[in-house]
């Protein structure tokens, strides 16, 4: 009877090592997919901090920006543009091609803002958004949030590992008995 459990166990915490392990890493991977491919793809990431164009695009989603012509851009598209230091999102109200400048507003605001906005501040219109996926944003990038994901996926690695480790011991004890 002893030796049905040795070999029972002998097997299972493995196989639970590995999955345990496999899974982890996938979800480290599987998190880090959506911050990271589309920027290979052409895409500019930013993350929404403020609620100037809730309903649609709510305060913690990500944008995903395109680039994109000033000229081709349309009343009507959300644009990514540069306003002092920070990137901002806003609906276009008016594309001036003749001055090279857009009229923009936030859906949230009352009024269309006070300045246009000049086609060199230009980033790009605005592709897709995700809600709540600005926060697994800001995680990716605070040092905190990389310590923790690199351990974290330090651990699947482990797991992975002491399941090796333990089918060896076992194969060595199978061989040596």
């Amino acid at each position: 009877m002893n030796r049905r459990s040795d070999a029972k166990g002998g097997k299972l915490i493995p196989a639970l090592c590995n999955v345990v392990g496999t899974l982890i890493l996938l979800s480290v991977i599987a998190s880090c997919l959506p911050v990271t491919v589309p920027r290979f793809m052409g895409y500019e990431i930013y993350n929404v901090v403020s609620g100037s164009m809730e309903p649609e695009i709510p305060v913690g989603s990500v944008i995903y920006v395109e680039e994109a012509a000033p000229e081709e851009v349309q009343e009507g598209d959300v644009i990514a543009f540069w306003s002092n230091d920070s990137v901002v999102a806003h609906r276009v109200v008016k594309n001036k091609v003749v001055e090279g400048s857009f009229v923009t507003k936030g859906d949230a605001n009352a009024e269309e803002d006070m300045n246009d906005i000049d086609y060199e501040a230009l980033v790009g219109r605005v592709a897709a958004h995700y809600p709540m996926l600005g926060e697994l944003m800001i995680l990716y990038t605070s040092s905190v949030g990389k310590a923790y994901v690199v351990c974290f996926a330090a651990c699947g690695a482990m797991f992975n590992i002491l399941a090796g480790t333990l089918r060896e011991r076992r194969r060595r004890r199978q061989a040596n008995a």
